[in-house]
């Protein structure tokens, strides 16, 4: 029945009770009668408004007067046919005389297509990041914001904000259907509003006050607002950069990777131990990364996310950059930035997991909207969080477009996708009665396998030349292999056994490294496998496990030896590079999120000296095709001699098929300097000593071959030539021919 507004004593009724799924019905122009007669009406919701007066066209000056239909805030007015949809505007006043002029919400349609509710149920709406959240829009010229989140299971959503005193009566959007969208359209908003979403649950008719999950920026925590952002409006300059990139192949080109967490890399203690901004990030680490030679800096994930000691791994926020450093637009230009000056950028995102936090993706709209109800799959026992639904269209959409849009709109040219491995494994860190096994019986989270698959499909094929690196801690076949061979269709991945097997023999006393040298030899086995990259990363410098310096046996002199053969010996090994900050020149000290790394340990030798070192090798490993251009097969290794286990020595040849260059590789592994040892090589000529990683520049003891040694038509190790050199204490020699 209607009521004696003329709206149906139901709508009402829900209107007021701020459960109205379509406010549109009842809000905005409608047709109504009045006598029996047909007329237009205007209606509008305001709680807290004195009056309010409808300006029929946007130069008119004549005021409407609207009448208070009931007394929570409803007011109607009767208005010409010809009135000015949308463009009409209210003049609201206020109790307290203050007076705003505004269009109206309801008089502007729908949005979304038709077209992009079907891709977004189907799952295959991969810029949805474009529509789904808040965005900038111009209507029939009028300016505001387009707001749509995903919320089935909701009775009611409303966008709430300074605006509308963050009240949820004030602004309830409108319910797209089966899609689960809500959607609305506020004109006059403008860029950098705060706002939220306030989302009243079917179940329990619970409130519940959420960030956007789509938001392109948010507030500095503990603040939790999402904050609109217009990113079109960045001007890119790196068109040279993103169109070698697009013809590079990243399989045969170097690659050497500085990791790098934003918040401890460099503070600013004089200001309160601040992080730098990333304009000043981009001032420093650019130039830093750049002069000693890397190709990439990694990122670890720069993503919103609330708690500083999750290191940015349980985001909050997966389209919004971290307001820690600044605006988006400042990220954006240190991306600019690193691509001028000739580095890429990969960014670390993790799809495995997400917090609990009550802003967050949890319980959404009042039910396990993101993950499963089941803690047996849910529930991330090792990480106390929330595990993503990857069955779920909706759900896929909203990873597959976090990954998209980094990869588009900020032009970062590589994404390394955390903990794969927990995504893989239904029983990854569980016990055998807390997983549910898949619909074949075996413990392989299917949705995830599909997943990661489309996500590699896609990041390829839109984003020529951009990768994609799988840290990924098991066996599990065709991590880095095509799709269409049946692989899960990564660039790269991480090879975490190549990093334990190490740490563990360089942890050995030297005397005793001849008892474990298959432990150096071992990766060799299955090398080439998988596309991998040799990563010494953040997880093995914290939680106890001791910096890469200071896990080196012996005195102060070996433990520096050491670490330079290490070094040595991952840049000469197939595979590409990666290095986490302060390794590059020795930091004593644990990382810790919380503070900086040592930097005065840079004017000390011999931590100048590794650091000199690390330059070199990335300059040497950029310029010597044979340490890169064939990392992932035989055709680019070759053993001399593995079987010196007596004296602790290794040597191989780096090669490249594209031509008869090659590196000779020779690993003193004990503290004893060897003279007069031989070794065979593959031709006759001077060989000259690329790098000496006891060079006394360095901080070793200077024992060496005076820059080369000639070879002797001696056959050796089934080669027809040989070389007779002095080998330094715990250092690596890198020698190349040069016919005579």
């Amino acid at each position: 029945m209607p009521s004696h507004t003329g709206v149906p004593t139901e709508d009402l009724d829900r209107l007021m009770a701020g459960t109205h799924w379509n406010p549109r019905s009842i809000l905005g122009p409608q047709h109504s009668t009045i006598d029996g007669a047909p007329c237009r009406v205007i209606r509008a919701w305001f709680p807290y408004a004195a009056h309010v007066d409808v300006i029929p066209a946007p130069l008119s000056k004549s005021l409407l007067r609207m009448t208070r239909l009931h007394e929570a805030g409803l007011f109607e007015a009767v208005v010409p046919e010809d009135i000015a949809v949308p463009l009409y505007r209210f003049r609201v006043t206020q109790h307290d005389g203050t007076i705003i002029d505004q269009h109206d919400p309801y008089a502007f349609p729908p949005l979304l297509t038709d077209f992009e509710l079907h891709l977004f149920v189907e799952g295959t709406f991969y810029k949805a990041y474009d529509s789904v959240g808040a965005h900038i829009r111009t209507i029939e010229q009028v300016t505001g914001v387009h707001f749509v989140v995903w919320a089935p299971n909701a009775a009611r959503v409303s966008v709430v904000g300074d605006f509308n005193r963050w009240d949820g009566r004030c602004h309830p959007m409108t319910n797209r259907g089966a899609s689960g969208l809500w959607e609305l359209f506020l004109p006059d908003l403008p860029e950098h509003t705060l706002y939220k979403y306030e989302i009243r649950a079917r179940a329990h008719d619970t409130l519940l006050v959420k960030a956007d999950p789509y938001a392109q920026a948010g507030e500095l925590r503990p603040r939790t607002a999402s904050i609109v952002r217009d990113l079109s409006r960045y001007t890119w300059n790196d068109r040279d950069w993103m169109t070698a990139r697009a013809g590079w192949n990243p399989l045969t080109a170097p690659l050497s990777i500085y990791e790098v967490h934003v918040g401890s890399w460099m503070r600013v203690p004089e200001e309160g131990n601040r992080w730098l901004t990333y304009q000043e990030l981009a001032q420093k680490l650019i130039p830093y990364a750049k002069d000693l030679g890397y190709t990439h800096l990694e990122l670890m994930p720069v993503t919103e996310h609330p708690f500083d000691g999750s290191w940015g791994y349980q985001a909050t926020g997966y389209f919004a950059a971290t307001s820690r450093y600044g605006p988006p637009e400042d990220f954006m230009a240190f991306v600019d930035a690193a691509h001028q000056a000739g580095l890429g950028i990969i960014m670390d995102w993790a799809p495995a997991h997400f917090p609990d936090d009550p802003h967050g993706l949890a319980t959404f709209d009042g039910t396990h909207l993101y993950d499963h109800a089941d803690p047996r799959l849910g529930y991330h026992p090792d990480w106390h969080s929330r595990i993503f639904n990857y069955d779920r269209a909706e759900v896929r959409s909203f990873l597959l477009n976090s990954a998209l849009f980094w990869l588009d709109k900020y032009h970062i040219d590589g994404l390394r996708v955390d903990a794969v491995a927990s995504m893989l494994y239904l029983d990854y860190g569980r016990k055998p009665d807390e997983w549910i096994p898949n619909e074949f019986g075996g413990n392989e989270n299917l949705g995830a396998v599909s997943l990661l698959k489309e996500l590699n499909i896609l990041a390829h094929r839109d984003f020529p030349g951009a990768i994609t690196i799988a840290e990924e801690s098991t066996s599990w076949p065709g991590v880095s292999r095509p799709t269409y061979t049946g692989g899960l269709g990564f660039t790269f991945k991480w090879n975490m056994g190549w990093m334990h097997d190490m740490l563990d023999y360089f942890g050995y006393d030297p005397v005793h490294r001849r008892f474990h040298q298959d432990r150096i030899t071992f990766g060799l086995l299955y090398a080439f496998t998988e596309n991998f990259v040799l990563a010494l990363s953040h997880d093995e410098v914290v939680h106890g496990k001791r910096t890469l310096l200071d896990k080196m046996p012996g005195d102060l002199w070996q433990r520096f030896a050491n670490l330079r053969l290490l070094y040595g010996y991952l840049f000469s090994h197939p595979g590409k590079k990666m290095l986490f900050m302060g390794g590059e020149f020795g930091q004593w000290r644990e990382w810790n999120h919380d503070t900086s790394l040592d930097w005065h340990l840079c004017d000390l030798e011999p931590h100048r000296g590794l650091q000199r070192l690390i330059r070199d090798l990335n300059h040497l490993y950029r310029t010597e095709p044979a340490l890169h251009e064939a990392d992932f097969d035989w055709s680019g290794f070759e053993w001399i001699d593995f079987s010196d286990t007596d004296n602790s020595v290794i040597v191989y040849l780096r090669k490249t098929p594209a031509s008869d260059a090659s590196v000779v590789c020779v690993c003193n592994l004990t503290p004893v300097p060897r003279h007069g040892y031989r070794i065979g090589v593959p031709k006759a000529g001077q060989y000259r000593e690329l790098i000496n990683t006891d060079a006394f520049v360095y901080g070793g003891s200077n024992v060496g071959n005076f820059g080369g040694v000639h070879s002797t038509p001696i056959p050796l190790h089934n080669l027809p030539h040989s070389l007779t050199l002095t080998l330094p204490p715990l250092a690596v020699l890198l020698l190349k021919c040069e016919p005579a």
